[in-house]
């Protein structure tokens, strides 16, 4: 898109959730300079301790295990966590995670949020939004899905700076 020039990194943001929080995370870590902003959701990324997780041992098959040496490396390489540096100027984030996930455990967004805030440069915010009453999103009250959907469209136009035209 911003090589297509229809839009520039300053008015770009990226929003995944689950899997895509992992891809998040490793947009974040491979490529900051290229979004404005980023929105992630209960997502994995710490690849190394994953499997730890009571419901880590069924994320095996599709991402590895540190027992495998090959595979350790694959994952290190990979691993948002793992690959955040300090010094750099990370994008505006917003994590979101529930304290009820029996898929992927908040202190994944714990660890990487705190290592993000003492690694970055920018004075761009990086901020948790966790929920104690959510877990990973099915069965999720409409009312908390409303709250979350609201929190991450604020985070948004307030980082890209959208306009909203008053209703007539």
């Amino acid at each position: 898109m911003v090589d297509l020039g229809y839009t520039e990194e300053a008015r770009l943001a990226v929003t995944g959730r689950s899997n895509g929080g992992l891809l998040m995370g490793a947009e974040i870590v491979q490529h900051p300079e290229l979004f404005r902003a980023v929105d992630s959701g209960v997502g994995i990324y710490d690849m190394l301790r994953v499997e730890l997780h009571p419901n880590g041992a069924f994320n095996v098959p599709e991402f590895g295990t540190v027992k495998d040496e090959p595979q350790f490396r694959a994952m290190h390489a990979y691993s948002p966590f793992h690959n955040v540096k300090d010094g750099t100027a990370y994008p505006a984030i917003l994590f979101m995670t529930g304290a009820n996930d029996p898929r992927v455990d908040p202190y994944h967004s714990r660890k990487m949020i705190a290592r993000l805030q003492a690694a970055t440069t920018s004075d761009r915010p990086i901020l948790l939004r966790a929920s104690a009453d959510v877990g990973h999103g099915m069965g999720t009250p409409l009312a908390a899905e409303i709250e979350e959907t609201t929190d991450m469209l604020a985070f948004l136009f307030h980082e890209l700076d959208v306009k909203v035209a008053p209703v007539k």
